[in-house]
């Protein structure tokens, strides 16, 4: 389980393709890796992954062809920034929301536009992710916690603060470029929960039973 609040931009420094798959070794860059043991996960751009070896500033995971077709680590190359946070330990503070890790689809950047101080960003996501993509709510994009601000149809936008331009990945993106998403958990369990599901989940659903006003 994660948060959403990148703790480091790492780098891609090999690239191996083992076994049919690929193992990636990253530098961590400023990641604190003194309490990281062989077995513990890692989220790559929101993306949960075991750290299968490790010396120095460098981590090695194995990906496999799964995660690779379903997630932008497919694209990644040597130089390749990624952004990166360690699994959520008992006790540490909540800043963003609860990530699993687990990317849900993959999303384009549309929109890239300077608001005020901040960048306005919209990105067009697949067709079955929209019902779980409501305004005010959480979103995960490339492991980044962000609040959603607008929905239209199947188009989301986001505003992006300074600081995490300046400590995520965000900063590089531009119209085009391919991102991953985690909708947010509570909107999957809601689905699962409520008896309408085979219909989606409407605002009268979420009215009668008590989670909209």
């Amino acid at each position: 389980m994660f948060t959403g609040i990148i703790a480091s931009v790492g780098k891609i420094q090999a690239v191996d393709t083992k076994g049919g798959d690929v193992r990636l070794e990253v530098a961590t860059q400023q990641l604190d890796l003194s309490d990281v043991i062989l077995g513990d996960s890692i989220a790559i751009n929101g993306v949960c992954l075991t750290v299968v070896a490790m010396h120095a500033d460098r981590v090695h995971f194995d990906v496999s062809n799964e995660t690779l077709d379903r997630s932008s680590l497919g694209a990644v190359q040597v130089g390749s920034e990624v952004n990166l946070e360690k699994a959520l330990a008992v006790g540490d503070r909540l800043g963003g929301h609860f990530v699993s890790g687990h990317v849900d689809g993959m999303g384009e950047c549309v929109l890239k536009q300077a608001s005020a101080r901040s960048v306005k960003f919209r990105f067009s996501v697949p067709a079955d992710l929209t019902r779980y993509i409501a305004e005010k709510g959480s979103i995960c994009i490339d492991g980044v916690s962000l609040t959603v601000n607008l929905v239209i149809e199947n188009i989301f936008e986001v505003n992006v603060i300074p600081h995490t331009l300046q400590e995520t990945i965000i900063k590089d993106y531009q119209v085009g470029t391919r991102v991953n998403l985690e909708v947010d958990l509570i909107a999957r369990y809601l689905e699962r929960l409520l008896p309408q599901r085979p219909s989606g989940i409407t605002h009268e659903t979420l009215l009668k039973h008590g989670f909209a006003k």
